[in-house]
């Protein structure tokens, strides 16, 4: 499980040196690929059978393979795949991230000190953190929505580890729900692709009356 751990910090650190919306909708996948596989671990580790197995299999089909297809799909009709951004403001992000990642574990040895689990809860913290920045602080809609799916994985994988696996209803309503909203994120985008001619959010400013 600590090598997973690394690797989702090492995703979400990336993440946040992503300019280019195709290698941001693949990093994201990356990061849902390794929450699928925590998932499992998770679910063998207290106990078997469909349980342990379904979190992980949901997790791989809707943010693996369903949602960053759907968003790939949407990256080959926009012409500027790209997000104009300077170089400081990337480096500023990755900075952020690693306030983020120091400021989870300060906080898990200050709430709960000596708990199990230490690494998997700070990394939960840093992609919560990591997520609603991404939403706030850039302009391209693609990148905002890998924003909310790192948040929301983030949320997820936090709940994972705190209950010892979600209990069924639970998993298949969050499933549920992001999904709907990926979907719903994903026509809205198309169409501001249409009518703007780009994804970058901060267009909308011209609708203010």
């Amino acid at each position: 499980m600590q090598y997973l751990v690394v690797l989702l910090i090492f995703a979400v650190f990336l993440q946040t040196r992503m300019t280019g919306l195709k290698r941001a909708v693949v990093c994201l996948a990356a990061q849902s690929g390794i929450i699928a596989c925590a998932c499992l671990v998770v679910g063998f580790s207290v106990g078997g059978g469909l349980h342990a197995v379904l979190p992980g299999l949901l997790t791989l089909v809707v943010k693996v393979i369903f949602i960053p297809g759907a968003m790939l799909r949407l990256v080959k009709k926009i012409t500027d795949d790209r997000e104009i951004t300077s170089t400081s403001r990337v480096n500023y992000s990755s900075l952020a991230a690693a306030v983020f990642l120091v400021m989870g574990y300060l906080l898990v040895d200050r709430l709960f000190p000596g708990i199990e689990g230490r690494d998997i809860i700070a990394a939960s913290i840093l992609m919560i953190m990591t997520g609603l920045s991404m939403m706030v602080l850039r302009k391209r809609a693609i990148i905002q929505m890998c924003g909310l799916i790192t948040l929301e994985n983030g949320i997820y994988l936090l709940g994972l580890l705190i209950t010892e696996g979600l209990p069924m209803v639970v998993e298949l309503g969050v499933f549920l729900d992001v999904l709907i909203a990926a979907v719903v994120l994903v026509i809205l985008t198309n169409r501001m692709s249409l009518s703007f001619m780009t994804t970058d959010t901060t267009v909308m400013r011209k609708l203010k009356g």
